[in-house]
């Protein structure tokens, strides 16, 4: 019996049992789709993680400055909590020469504040910050102009809102050119930013911006007029991330007068190290939801060992028959392992289709993104196959060791 004899008769076999072999398809059918669906979750999550961090700003650093301890009781507050950046800091790290691979410089402090605008009224953040921070945080305006080196300089009571805040305070009208009071201080709306989501768990589309002058002399005053929450850095190129990096550390301790690393009151955090702490717990979350999709597999072959067993033990006559008739014991382990591979190529395909429809369905209902990967989905149907072929052996072992004699006595 050639091959395409062998398919041909494989194929009767499972139509013959329509039913059966859809039950147990069914198990690889469901194993095949929630692997697609977890890789696609997890590749979908990585991408959206990555997305967020990367509007942050490009090649960023972010300085922050370290934590207070309480005199009285020795309590420390978390990271951020000092007041031991300066605006001082800031501009050292962008005085040429000091940091040939930092490209731009942005200190930003801001808090919660009351706007007004006539009678409506809004609670945004306002940020404190210089020009360079557009660049900086890769964001663009959409209508009006940003900050220039004029306002900070004047100490002008100008300001830039999200688009969200501008909303809030003016609808749909135009808000460049109109009054909006911070705090106390009324300031004019010079530009309205182009929107840019929610990034770690803020909206970056409600917020106020002020030149860092200003905030510093009539929104902060008292002893934190010269400090900073966090100061952004952005390094020249990507392969530079690492040695800006460096030259930012070596001038702020230096300006600090710290003479070890391990006693620094500022904390660096670069982007490629925030990348890869999301990047490394999507993985662990998309390997244990993949360890569950493999037990589905598990079970669904254990299903195809169990009814070509069935298979082998209802043809127990054919197979005597055919064995007294010249088919030897290999032409007859082909025979149920190619029914065994066709079970798994079937529910493999099926599983396939299941996970493309999901990923294109669900994300409209979870809002969550899935990426399609083609080799997860051929690498998932490639071991639907492999599962048929594992756990069809003993049962297409079992049938070629029949003897034909005791095969063709049986009931």
């Amino acid at each position: 019996m050639n091959w395409l004899e062998t398919l041909r008769t494989s194929l009767e076999a499972i139509r013959a049992h329509r039913l059966r072999s859809g039950l147990t398809m069914l198990g690889i059918l469901i194993g095949i789709a929630a692997v697609i669906l977890t890789v696609g979750l997890g590749e979908g999550a990585q991408a959206q993680v990555a997305s967020a961090i990367n509007s942050l700003g490009t090649n960023l650093l972010v300085v922050t400055p370290g934590s207070t301890t309480s005199a009285a009781t020795g309590v420390r507050g978390g990271n951020g909590s000092a007041t031991t950046l300066t605006v001082h800091d800031a501009n050292s790290l962008a005085a040429p020469g000091v940091a040939p691979d930092i490209a731009a410089v942005a200190p930003t402090t801001s808090r919660n504040t009351s706007l007004a605008a006539g009678s409506k009224t809004w609670t945004s953040s306002v940020v404190g910050t210089t020009p360079a921070w557009l660049n900086v945080r890769a964001r663009t305006v959409s209508e009006g102009r940003f900050l220039t080196d004029a306002d900070e300089t004047s100490e002008a009571a100008v300001t830039v809102l999200g688009p969200s805040t501008a909303e809030e305070l003016f609808g749909t009208a135009n808000a460049v050119g109109r009054t909006v009071t911070i705090g106390s201080t009324p300031f004019e709306v010079v530009g309205v930013l182009a929107s840019a989501g929610t990034s770690s768990a803020q909206n970056q589309d409600d917020q106020a911006v002020v030149p860092i002058s200003t905030a510093a002399d009539r929104l902060v005053g008292g002893a934190t007029r010269t400090s900073v929450q966090a100061i952004y850095l952005e390094a020249s190129t990507s392969d530079t991330l690492s040695a800006a990096y460096q030259e930012a550390n070596q001038e702020l301790l230096a300006l600090h007068h710290i003479t070890n690393d391990s006693a620094a009151d500022f904390t660096i955090a670069s982007q490629e190290s925030l990348l890869s702490t999301a990047s490394s717990v999507s993985r662990t979350l998309t390997l244990l939801l993949g360890g569950v999709a493999a037990i589905s597999l598990l079970v669904g072959g254990i299903g195809v060992m169990n009814i070509m067993l069935v298979s082998v033990t209802e043809r127990i006559r054919e197979i005597g028959l055919r064995k007294a008739v010249g088919a030897s014991p290999v032409v007859i382990r082909r025979q149920f392992m190619v029914e065994a591979s066709l079970l798994g190529l079937a529910g493999g395909l099926l599983g396939a289709l299941l996970g493309i429809v999901g990923a294109l369905v669900l994300p409209h209902v979870v809002a969550i993104p899935i990426t399609i990967s083609a080799t997860a989905t051929v690498v998932a149907i490639l071991t639907a196959i492999a599962i048929g072929l594992v756990f069809g052996v003993y049962p297409a072992t079992r049938a070629a060791r029949l003897s034909p004699i005791d095969a063709l006595r049986s009931e």
